[in-house]
């Protein structure tokens, strides 16, 4: 009981600091309004954090892989805690900026440790179970965060929302505390060498631009839902609203589900997610105006999408179980980068030729990770057979 108790805590911690990089996003008009600043300057407080995961993640992970995992876990929580208090009473907006860009470094550090944690504290039978329990919390962050955060700034004020994610911080520092074993802190680490030595297979560098694509494809679309449903006939805002309450929904079963069949074949399963996302793109370039079609779409898109979290960050860790904590900072890192690449794309295919065509950027995403995954199967399948043969013939021999 005090396992699940302990992978509980620190799904909530995923989900507080998923809070706190996308929750702002729904403070930026008041953000704007409290200091004077302009859209794009507002902006930096959601590029400048993803900016620092992608560029630092692996290599902060690195420095910290010798430290006493359950430490760092309550002191990352505990730095994400006290600069949210201190947002909340930012005097200017450079200072604010600088309270968000301290604690991104550290963002990948907890979510590399947080998914090797729930993989050990359980069964070898339950750690498909583990992580999915675990991506509850990124994906209800990504879901729910934004909104919460949203409603609480304007039901009191912009720094109740910081508050807001400073007690979340808090309530899963100390659950953390008190429910994760103290056996987690003996685990043995790799070494920095061999960490990093990782990087000299061609097959994981083939799954880091699967993953990377990915995201590319997932938020080529996804980071202009607002406007691609706009522009079809009849639909407002509320509408909008409602359907994006229900594409997050969605999202959460379908991560949930995702994660079962990748028990049962992770190579099948990652083969088939962006077939899945680009028949998702199709269906919603090629459907008529009916609200209910529309509808049906986006409870299967928002099913697909989030699932792609779990499935990129399963295929590029597969091929790095000696370093585990580096190959998931891997894979915060260069998933932040193709989010960025992806929306990049997709911004420029709107200005190119119109916003309904911004599908096709997310199919080119979604064949260029075919690409990678089916040769990441084929390098791992002629690689089984030679040392088949090996044992074969040692057989013989004796």
């Amino acid at each position: 009981m005090k396992r699940n108790g302990s992978i509980l805590f620190i799904a909530l911690g995923i989900f507080s600091i998923i809070n706190t990089e996308l929750g702002v996003v729904g403070l930026l008009p008041l953000i704007m309004k409290k200091y004077g600043v302009t859209a794009p300057q507002a902006g930096m407080l959601v590029s400048s954090f993803a900016l620092i995961i992608a560029l630092f993640g692996p290599w902060m992970t690195l420095l910290m892989s010798r430290w006493n995992r359950k430490r760092v876990l309550t002191g990352v929580l505990t730095l994400f805690a006290v600069f949210n208090l201190l947002s909340a009473f930012a005097p200017s907006f450079s200072i604010l900026l600088t309270f968000r860009v301290i604690p991104a470094f550290f963002h990948p550090v907890y979510f590399s440790i947080a998914f090797v944690l729930a993989t050990v504290l359980s069964d070898k039978e339950r750690a498909a179970l583990a992580s999915r329990k675990v991506f509850l919390g990124v994906s209800t962050g990504m879901v729910l965060g934004i909104p919460i955060t949203s409603y609480v700034a304007n039901q009191f004020s912009l720094g109740a929302a910081f508050v807001l994610s400073a007690i979340v911080n808090g309530v899963a520092c100390l659950g953390i505390a008190f429910m994760v074993p103290s056996t987690a802190d003996e685990l043995k680490s790799t070494s920095i060498g061999g960490q990093l030595g990782v990087l000299r297979k061609p097959v994981l560098w083939l799954n880091i631009g699967a993953a990377s694509f990915i995201l590319a494809a997932m938020f080529a679309v996804y980071s202009y839902f607002a406007e691609f449903m706009g522009q079809r006939p009849g639909m407002n805002g509320s509408m909008v609203s409602i359907l994006l309450v229900v594409f997050g929904a969605s999202g959460v079963v379908g991560n949930w589900y995702a994660g079962k069949l990748l028990g049962r074949s992770l190579t099948r399963t990652t083969l088939l997610y962006p077939v899945a996302l680009a028949l998702c793109y199709i269906l919603l370039h090629y459907t008529g105006v009916s609200l209910i079609w529309i509808g049906i779409i986006v409870v299967l898109w928002g099913a697909v999408h989030t699932s792609g979290l779990i499935v990129s960050q399963i295929w590029l860790t597969s091929e790095a179980p000696e370093a585990p904590e580096f190959a998931n900072s891997l894979f915060v890192s260069f998933s932040n980068l193709g989010v960025t690449i992806g929306t990049a794309v997709g911004g420029w295919l709107i200005a190119r030729a119109g916003t309904i065509e911004v599908i096709w950027g997310g199919i080119l995403f979604a064949a260029l990770a075919l690409l990678c995954i089916a040769a990441s199967s084929i390098l791992q399948a002629k690689s089984k057979v030679p040392s088949a043969l090996n044992g074969e013939i040692k057989e013989r021999q004796l």
